[in-house]
């Protein structure tokens, strides 16, 4: 089985859409999972989730529990199922309950600041 690691973010980060910051964090985390990129998770309380619609999307990781997505509302645009969060995490990655994560694109930004 790959490993899941999860440390502290270096720096501030910050997620952006459609121009508008969604979220800045200095408390965010790094999840790390075999060979894949490493993803940030922001703290909910890091994050303007009035942008945030809950969809009816999930899926189902063996490694990290079910996730639930939120489509992203911005002045031009909706962005579907654009973020995601672990409402109940396996117990081995409790330490992302209560994050949000991001799929980065061309009007989705994830970066360090």
């Amino acid at each position: 089985m790959t490993d899941i690691t999860i440390r502290k973010a270096e720096g501030t980060w910050v997620v952006r859409a459609g121009g508008a910051v969604l979220g800045e964090s200095k408390n965010a985390l790094e999840l790390s999972e075999g060979g894949l990129a490493p993803v940030i998770y922001f703290p909910r309380s890091d994050v303007a989730m009035a942008f945030l619609d809950k969809s009816d999307h999930s899926t189902h990781c063996p490694k990290k529990g079910d996730a639930s997505y939120y489509s992203i509302v911005t002045k031009s645009t909706t962005l579907e199922n654009a973020a995601w969060s672990y409402e109940a995490p396996r117990e081995e990655v409790a330490r992302i309950k209560e994050y949000l994560a991001f799929h980065g694109s061309d009007t989705l930004a994830v970066e360090r600041v």
